[in-house]
């Protein structure tokens, strides 16, 4: 097939994607995505490489190459405000408590490298828009206008 029977040949699937994590220490980084996220390892983990899943979320973790520590990933899960209360019992890095905005009610994750899990389940309809945390801590509010400002959000319990 020439390139240009294959560009009119219809539609090309996409499958899933697995972002893939800079980790310091692979194995530190699966017992944490295991013990604590309640993950499963897929594959690896003898070397440098490794992936981890759970329900239909999987992510790649490999030591020291292929990206920097800190990426940020979303994924959607069944109930946040759930998930929350699980991931705090095991001792989880709870970036940001769950959080109700348009798109999700949302919270964040770090992993031991600073990678964090933005990890959102359905918008609570008629609930207001809650206060967001950027990368450098940073929090931002929704504006009447539908804008964001940066806040001061005083005391925040996590």
């Amino acid at each position: 097939m020439s390139g240009a029977q294959a560009a009119t040949a219809g539609p090309i699937a996409f499958e899933g994607v697995s972002p893939i994590f800079n980790v310091k220490d692979i194995r530190a980084s699966l017992a944490y995505y295991v013990d604590i996220l309640g993950f499963k390892v897929d594959w690896g983990g003898e070397t440098a490489f490794a992936a981890v899943s759970r329900g239909g979320c999987q992510i790649m973790l490999c030591e020291g190459d292929q990206g920097y520590p800190g990426g940020w990933v979303w994924v959607g899960v069944g109930n946040a405000g759930r998930l929350h209360d699980e991931l705090r019992a095991r001792g989880a890095r709870i970036r940001h408590r769950p959080t109700n905005y348009e798109w999700a009610y949302e919270m964040q994750v770090e992993d031991l490298d600073g990678n964090v899990l933005r990890m959102g389940s359905d918008p609570m309809k008629g609930e207001p828009v809650g206060l967001w945390l950027d990368m450098h801590r940073v929090f931002w509010e929704r504006t009447t206008e539908g804008k964001w400002k940066r806040a001061d959000p005083g005391p925040v319990a996590r």
